[in-house]
C-alpha cells in the first residue's frame, strides 16, 4: 500500500511538472524548449526570451501552483470541518469579502485618483484583503457563541449573500468604466501578479499550508463526528479557529491578489480522495496540493490555447472544467 502511495506521489509530481514546463513555454509568444533549458543550466539564451520568462511566465506559473495548493487545501479543510462534500474554500463568505472590499476601492472615485501609479495593484490586493479578513473576523465572533458548525455554515454563507447584495448596490450606483473593471477582475487572473507581490503571497501560502499541516490529526478526528472530538479530548473551539485561520489565509490570499477562482476547492479533493483511496489527511492535504496546481496549470494553459492575442478569464475556465465534477459527484451521492 505505501509503495503504491509513493509510486501515485511520484506520477504526480512528474505530471505536475510537465505542466509547469508547458505553462512556461506556451503563450502569445512561444518559447523554444532549448531556450528554456538554456535558462535553468544558466546558457547563452536570446534577451527577450529571458525577459519573457523571468519577469512574466515565471510570475505566472508560481501564482497557478500557489493558487491551486492553496485553494484545494482550503477546500479538502472545508469539506472535513462542515462534513459536506460540496463545501469549498468560499463558504464561509471569504470571496464575497475580497469582493466587497475590492467593490469599495474600484467603483468608488480612488481608482482615478490613483491611476496611472503602480500601487493600484496592490491597493486592490490590501483591499481584498481586508474585505475576507473581515468576514472571516465576523464567523471567528459568531463561532465563539454558537457550537454548531452546521449553523456556522449557514450563518458563513447568509454573510456572504448579504456582502453579495451590498457589492451588487455599489455596481448599481457605479460608473460604467468603473463596473468593467471590477467585473474583469471578478474573472480572476494569473498573469498581473510581479516578483514584489510574490514576496508577500508566497509566504502567506506557506503559512497556511503549515497550520493545516500541524491540524491533520485534528482533521482526521473530525472526520469520526463532533461527539467522538469531544471524547477524544479535542477542543473543538481551537480546531475551528486553526481550520479557519489557514483557509482565510489560503483562499483570501488567492483571492486578494488573483481574484476570485472557483471550483477548484471543491472538486480537487475528491479527486485526490479517489486516486489515493483514503481520508487520512496526512495523504490527502499533499496530494490536494499537487493536483490542484496541476489543474489550475492546465485551467491556465486551456485559457491561452483559443488565440495567442489574448487569454480567456481563469474563473470561466476552472468552471468549465469543474462544474461536470460537481455534478458527478452530487449524482454519485444521490445513488
Amino acid at each position: 500500500m505505501l509503495k503504491n502511495k509513493s509510486f501515485l506521489f511520484s506520477a504526480s509530481i512528474i505530471i505536475l511538472l510537465l505542466f509547469v514546463i508547458s505553462d512556461i513555454l506556451i503563450g502569445s509568444v512561444s518559447i523554444p524548449f532549448k531556450e528554456f533549458v538554456n535558462l535553468i543550466l544558466n546558457s547563452q539564451i536570446k534577451p527577450e526570451y529571458k525577459t519573457i520568462i523571468t519577469e512574466f511566465r515565471f510570475p505566472k506559473t508560481i501564482t497557478a501552483l500557489l493558487a491551486g495548493a492553496a485553494l484545494s487545501v482550503a477546500g479538502l479543510q472545508m469539506q472535513t470541518i462542515f462534513r459536506n462534500p460540496l463545501a469549498g474554500p468560499y463558504v464561509l463568505g471569504i470571496s464575497s469579502g475580497a469582493s466587497l472590499g475590492v467593490a469599495v476601492l474600484l467603483l468608488s472615485p480612488l481608482p482615478f485618483i490613483l491611476s496611472g501609479t503602480a500601487g493600484i495593484s496592490w491597493i486592490t490586493s490590501i483591499s481584498a484583503w481586508i474585505g475576507a479578513s473581515l468576514v472571516l473576523f465576523l464567523i471567528f465572533i459568531v463561532s465563539i457563541r454558537v457550537k454548531d458548525v452546521m449553523t456556522i455554515l449557514i450563518i458563513g454563507v447568509l454573510f456572504g449573500s448579504a456582502v453579495s447584495a451590498f457589492v451588487s448596490i455599489l455596481q448599481y450606483f457605479g460608473e460604467q468604466s468603473q463596473v468593467k473593471t471590477f467585473i474583469v477582475w471578478t474573472m480572476g487572473s494569473l498573469s498581473g501578479i510581479t516578483n514584489d507581490q510574490l514576496k508577500i503571497l508566497i509566504p502567506s501560502i506557506i503559512i497556511g499550508i503549515i497550520i493545516s499541516i500541524f491540524s491533520v490529526r485534528k482533521l482526521n478526528i473530525l472526520l469520526l463526528g463532533e461527539n467522538y472530538a469531544k471524547s477524544s479530548g479535542l477542543n473543538l473551539f481551537v480546531t475551528r479557529i486553526l481550520i479557519f485561520s489557514s483557509t482565510g489565509i489560503l483562499a483570501g490570499s488567492i483571492t486578494a491578489f488573483c481574484g476570485p477562482i472557483g471550483f477548484v476547492g471543491i472538486i480537487v479533493p475528491h479527486i485526490a480522495r479517489m486516486i489515493f483511496k483514503t481520508a487520512d489527511h496526512k495523504i490527502l492535504i499533499p496530494a490536494s496540493a499537487i493536483i490542484g496546481a496541476t489543474l489550475v496549470l492546465i485551467s491556465d494553459i486551456i485559457s491561452q490555447l483559443p488565440t495567442y492575442s489574448g487569454t480567456l478569464p481563469i474563473n470561466s475556465v476552472t468552471a468549465i472544467l469543474g462544474i461536470p465534477i460537481v455534478i458527478f459527484i452530487i449524482i454519485k451521492n444521490k445513488i
